[in-house]
C-alpha cells in the first residue's frame, strides 16, 4: 500500500503551499505580538502622563515655596496643577489614539454589561 510516486511537479506546489502557509501562521504571530507591544507602549505612556505631570507640578511647587516663602501653599498648587495639565495631556494623547484607530479602520468591541455581580452584593 504505497503511494503512488508523485511528480517533481507537484511535490514543488506541495512544498510550497506548506511553506506559504507555515510562513503565515509565522506572520500572523509576530504581527500580534507587534500590536500587544505597540499597545502597551501607548499605555504606558499615558500612565507615565499622569505620574509626570504630578511631579514635575510638586517640584514647581516646591521651587515656589522654597524662593518664596509660600509654604504649603505652592506644593498644594503645584501638584494641582501639574495633575489638572497631566489630565489634559492624557486626555490629547487618548484623542489622538482614538483618531489613528479610526483612520485604520479599527473597530471596537461592544462589551455586554454583566449586572449579575451586582446583585450578588
Amino acid at each position: 500500500m504505497s503511494t503512488p510516486p508523485e511528480s517533481r511537479e507537484e511535490a514543488i506546489a506541495r512544498l510550497t503551499r506548506s511553506a506559504s502557509a507555515l510562513e503565515a501562521a509565522t506572520t500572523s504571530d509576530k504581527t500580534a505580538d507587534a500590536v500587544a507591544q505597540a499597545v502597551a507602549g501607548k499605555a504606558y505612556r499615558i500612565v507615565a502622563e499622569l505620574i509626570g505631570g504630578v511631579l514635575v507640578g510638586l517640584a514647581l511647587g516646591f521651587v515656589v515655596d522654597r524662593f518664596a516663602g509660600t509654604t504649603p501653599w505652592g506644593l498644594i498648587g503645584g501638584v494641582l496643577f501639574g495633575f489638572a495639565v497631566s489630565i489634559w495631556m492624557a486626555w490629547q494623547t487618548t484623542k489622538r489614539l482614538q483618531a489613528e484607530a479610526d483612520a485604520a479602520g479599527v473597530v471596537p468591541k461592544s462589551i455586554p454589561f454583566d449586572d449579575e455581580d451586582d446583585e450578588e452584593r
